[in-house]
């Protein structure tokens, strides 16, 4: 079966500083693949890369057989590749409904004139949106916040929010960059289930996180970089007992 997504000796590099060093990797479709390494390891800038925000210096990036490394951001987006941030891109000065719709709109076909004249294709379709977004809140138990604008919700809804918007665009690989990030304990393990759900469901995910309870448990598969080369990949058992893992990220001892 070929790969979902296949990145192909891939270099980045701002003002001579190489970010991210000859990498190549592929993710199959139906996976749960996780990128860690410590900051400064270059996952950020491969998500860019993937997402079309940063460009490449050398190297190819392929999304379900098809070259996508020139792509402008848009066109990957309606390819079937969404992704959250980071750093929260929450509008939250608009409401909660909205900033799914926004991601949902991506799918949309009307046109600039149709949106200006309001033509009937143009209402059929946000009428289409609004209730996709609609489900999605009702799925992630945002339901009664639709109305509220979205910087009223606490962090952690507002990860949620940020991860229903994604969805919203009805894609094929999530990009998942930091969920659990800054979330107490319980939330950080239901985003981890919600993240199963997904995958149960035909989610493809790419994860870059931290928690490594969250990546150990629920990835099918686990690349490790450092200084923007890959130093392991494999399965969480494999990663566990290579040592340079164990002694860079994750600690000499078995509890870590």
């Amino acid at each position: 079966m070929t790969p979902i997504l296949d990145v192909s000796d891939l270099t980045c590099q701002f003002a001579g500083v190489t970010a991210v060093d000859d990498l190549s990797f592929t993710v199959d479709r139906g996976q749960i693949k996780a990128v860690i390494g410590p900051n400064g390891a270059g996952k950020s800038t491969l998500f860019n890369m993937i997402a079309g925000v940063t460009r490449p210096t050398t190297g190819t990036i392929s999304f379900d057989g098809s070259r996508i490394d020139a792509l402008p951001t848009f066109r990957r987006a309606r390819l079937g590749i969404a992704r959250t941030f980071q750093n929260l891109q929450v509008f939250q000065e608009m409401t909660v409904l909205e900033n799914v719709m926004v991601g949902a709109h991506t799918t949309g076909r009307a046109g600039t004139m149709s949106a200006i004249f309001a033509t009937l294709r143009q209402q059929a379709e946000e009428r289409d949106l609004t209730e996709t977004a609609h489900a999605l809140l009702t799925r992630f138990g945002l339901a009664d916040k639709a109305q509220l604008k979205a910087g009223a919700l606490s962090f952690g809804q507002m990860k949620v929010l940020e991860l229903a918007r994604a969805l919203a665009s009805d894609p094929s690989l999530l990009l998942l960059d930091e969920p659990a990030a800054g979330l107490p304990h319980g939330e950080a393990d239901r985003m981890g289930e919600i993240i199963v759900d997904l995958n149960r469901n035909g989610m493809t995910v790419l994860l870059v996180e931290h928690n490594m309870r969250m990546v150990m448990s629920l990835s099918h598969d686990i690349l490790v970089l450092n200084n923007g080369r890959r130093i392991a990949e494999g399965d969480a058992d494999t990663v566990r007992q290579h040592p340079e893992v164990l002694a860079a990220y994750l600690g000499e001892s078995e509890d870590a």
